[in-house]
């Protein structure tokens, strides 16, 4: 897997400090058109987990990236604005699930244990592509997912993706959450012969 060519500017300890006061950040990777707002819910030394809050303002699930693919993270600028706007809409952050950072299949065994659903992104290999679906299981470096469409309707076959490809992990956002309040439980598999 190629490894992005800038290094993370943001110190371990800096990304500490911000978690530990709750401090809304904002960062933007490469590959992003838009600067995401966050708050910091948990520090490994490769992977990062935030709890995003969307433009609308609004919190919107949470989403698991590699250290090295955000350069900088900073406070946000118009924090008051947007943390008032979510007090004044009685919006709660949701409690910060217990997600180990200790590499993607790690993440993936307990975020698919947690939430019903993910969605990884493996914007090195399909950068427009994003695979949605329940964890069914993690092993050898390979994550195995029933995936849902976008039509809520189930696959009934598992499809498998090289943890070693994955860039980010989303779960318990909204569009997750619409996709399994739609779909429900996940169709039977099909047996392979």
């Amino acid at each position: 897997m190629k490894k992005p060519k800038t290094k993370p500017r943001t110190s371990i300890s800096v990304l500490q400090s911000f978690r530990r006061k709750q401090t809304l950040v904002r960062f933007k990777r490469p590959c992003d058109a838009c600067r995401t707002k966050a708050y910091v819910a948990r520090v490994g030394v490769d992977l990062l987990l935030f709890q995003l809050v969307d433009d609308r303002i609004r919190y919107d699930g949470f989403q698991i990236l590699r250290r090295v693919d955000v350069p900088e993270v900073v406070a946000e600028p118009y924090a008051e604005f947007v943390e008032t706007v979510l007090a004044r809409r009685g919006e709660k952050k949701a409690v910060v699930p217990r997600i180990r950072l200790l590499g993607f299949e790690q993440a993936l065994r307990d975020a698919g244990r947690l939430f019903p659903l993910v969605a990884i992104h493996r914007e090195e290999v399909d950068p427009d592509v994003c695979h949605i679906g329940a964890v069914h299981e993690v092993r050898k470096g390979r994550v195995y997912l029933q995936e849902i469409e976008p039509s809520g309707c189930w696959e009934t076959t598992l499809c498998d993706y090289a943890t070693d490809e994955i860039t980010r992990i989303d779960f318990g956002g909204g569009y997750e959450d619409a996709l399994h309040v739609y779909g429900r439980s996940p169709s039977p598999l099909t047996k392979s012969s």
